[in-house]
C-alpha cells in the first residue's frame, strides 16, 4: 500500500521536538527575536484553533506546522 502522506510520518516527532525545545530553537535560529521574547511566561502552543483557522479557509489541504503564543519583553 502506497502512503499517500509520506512526510506526516516525519512530520509530528519534528512537531514534539519543536514544542519541547522551544527557547532552544528560537536562541539558534532566531537570536534577535529570542531577546525580545518574556521567557518568564510560557509560550502557549496553539495548535487547535490553527487547525480551526485553516479548516475555516477552505484552502483545500494544508498541513499546518505550530502556532505559538508568545510575549515580548515590554508588552
Amino acid at each position: 500500500m502506497v502512503n499517500e502522506n509520506p512526510q506526516t510520518e516525519f512530520d509530528s516527532p519534528w512537531k514534539q521536538l519543536l514544542q519541547l525545545y522551544f527557547e532552544e530553537f528560537m536562541l539558534f535560529f532566531f537570536p534577535q527575536v529570542h531577546g525580545e521574547i518574556d521567557w518568564t511566561q510560557q509560550p502557549e502552543f496553539l495548535d487547535k484553533e490553527l487547525e480551526q483557522v485553516v479548516r475555516d479557509a477552505e484552502l483545500g489541504k494544508r498541513l499546518a506546522d505550530k502556532l505559538v503564543k508568545i510575549y515580548r519583553i515590554g508588552g
